[in-house]
């Protein structure tokens, strides 16, 4: 049976409710479900525009989590922010009905197609959709599973009806060990989750049982500047597999040369054996130019033209909450990300640096979970070092319960910074005043973060705002 002729029993999973269905790594395959034209129910919290759009599609969707919300459905998919006491979880498991993780459902969607995993410790989100958006330049229609929004079509997932199905591949939990791609690509690797791994030696093999997953004979992509997922390629070839490597040291099988990076985006040089071709990006940064350079080898090695896939890498507009650009007001402009590891601070605060010459940079940077506060409070002081002013905020525990002696000061008091260009504000409703007050005119803030601090970016603005320029200019 080919891709094209699934039907919406074709995943095994029968009628689902997903509990946390606003999640985007849920809502994408509940998207793809309902395409499909299978029976999706599911709960949230709280509303949002996901979830307008999911019950627009077709589902129910309730809000709030109670064991009546778990109708007469054959699967409960929960995400690993769902813990054992969630009473619709225990509800299900009254009942006998199959509970399984969302990568599980996810592998079952991907079922019958040609699947293509991106993996990483930073970098993937972006990664998997350039890819995406390269192979659609190339006139097919893959589907597609995101951690976030393409600004192109506003949507973290789609059913297409191509051969492909693209993915990203989330190793928080190891739960991306449940997926078996035809070709997988691995961007780098920087121990993180400690709270799930234990140890970073645990997280790194998380990485080396994941290569062992990709199917025999497949493809596996990994960067030659990083030592990690070097690691994985003499592995990887005894496997059998096809493994070729991309980055800016010499001998890559696509090496970057004659990078450029600027405020209005990003170019370089790709150096393969079967040609030379010159790669333009309308994002900043080097992490941006390695992972352009990753979605290139990975669409040439899956035989597309390198015409098309050059194109689409051009034309992507980018993700939701990567550096994203909110506004401005009195000469100072706004931006949200989602860098929520110190390697990804690091890398998106060079990036932000380019752009913000030759005015200041500003970051407010919300530590995401406890766990990953403890664990890394040091390395993330280190690269908030690189902004000239920074604010952190309390920590976003999410799915955690506070550990003792665990705030955002832990990160504030790591920064290497003067004392009077480090604050600490534990207060949500305060930061957006604070952080105005700081700014001037030529400044470019950045809030950072995997959780709330997206939404202070419109706050920061309304600070900022002066009357007589409400619109503020870019």
């Amino acid at each position: 049976m080919s891709a094209v002729d699934r039907g919406p029993s074709d995943a095994g999973l029968g009628r689902v409710h997903f509990i946390g269905i606003g999640g985007l790594g849920m809502s994408g395959i509940a998207r793809i479900l309902l395409a499909r034209g299978a029976a999706v129910t599911g709960s949230d919290a709280k509303e949002s525009a996901g979830i307008e759009a999911l019950r627009a599609l077709g589902a129910t969707v309730h809000i709030g989590h109670e064991a009546k919300h778990v109708g007469a459905v054959d699967t409960v998919v929960v995400s690993a922010a769902i813990r054992e006491t969630n009473p619709e979880r225990i509800e299900a498991r009254r009942r006998g009905i199959s509970v399984i993780r969302r990568a599980a459902a996810l592998a079952a969607v991907m079922e019958g197609y040609r699947g293509v995993a991106v993996a990483g410790s930073a970098g993937k989100t972006t990664t998997t959709s350039m890819l995406t958006v390269a192979v659609q330049a190339c006139g097919a229609d893959p589907s597609f599973a995101i951690g976030g929004d393409l600004n192109e079509s506003g949507s973290n997932a789609h059913h297409g009806r191509g051969e492909l199905f693209i993915v990203e591949a989330d190793e928080s939990d190891g739960s991306f060990l449940l997926l078996s791609p035809a070709a997988a690509v691995v961007t780098n690797i920087a121990p993180d989750h400690l709270d799930q791994h234990g140890t970073r030696e645990a997280y790194e093999q998380a990485f080396a049982d994941f290569v062992e997953r990709i199917t025999p004979g497949g493809l596996l992509v990994v960067s030659a500047d990083d030592h990690g997922t070097l690691r994985l390629a003499r592995p990887g070839r005894d496997r059998g597999l096809v493994v070729r490597t991309f980055g800016t040291a010499p001998g890559a099988d696509l090496q970057v040369t004659n990078l450029s990076v600027r405020p209005d985006g990003t170019s370089f040089r790709a150096v393969t054996a079967g040609g030379e071709h010159d790669v333009r990006i309308a994002q900043t940064g080097a992490h941006m130019a390695a992972n352009a350079a990753a979605a290139l080898l990975t669409g040439l090695e899956l035989g597309l033209p390198a015409d098309g896939v050059l194109a689409g890498l051009e034309r992507f507009g980018g993700v939701h909450r990567r550096f994203e650009y909110k506004g401005a007001a009195r000469g100072v402009r706004v931006y949200d990300d989602y860098a929520h590891h110190p390697a990804k601070v690091s890398a998106q605060l060079a990036a932000a640096r380019v752009v913000a010459a030759p005015g200041r940079l500003v970051v407010v940077f919300q530590p995401h979970l406890y766990s990953r506060t403890r664990d890394f409070a040091d390395d993330f002081g280190t690269a908030l070092g690189a902004a000239d002013e920074v604010v952190v905020m309390e920590v976003a525990g999410v799915r955690e319960d506070p550990i003792p002696g665990v705030t955002g000061a832990l990160v504030a008091d790591a920064v290497p910074l003067a004392a009077e260009r480090v604050h600490y504000e534990p207060s949500w409703l305060a930061t957006p005043g604070l952080v105005a007050g700081l700014a001037r005119p030529g400044d470019l803030i950045v809030t950072m973060g995997a959780g709330t601090v997206t939404m202070l970016g419109p706050e920061i603005l309304a600070e900022l705002t002066d009357p007589d320029d409400a619109d503020g200019d870019r």
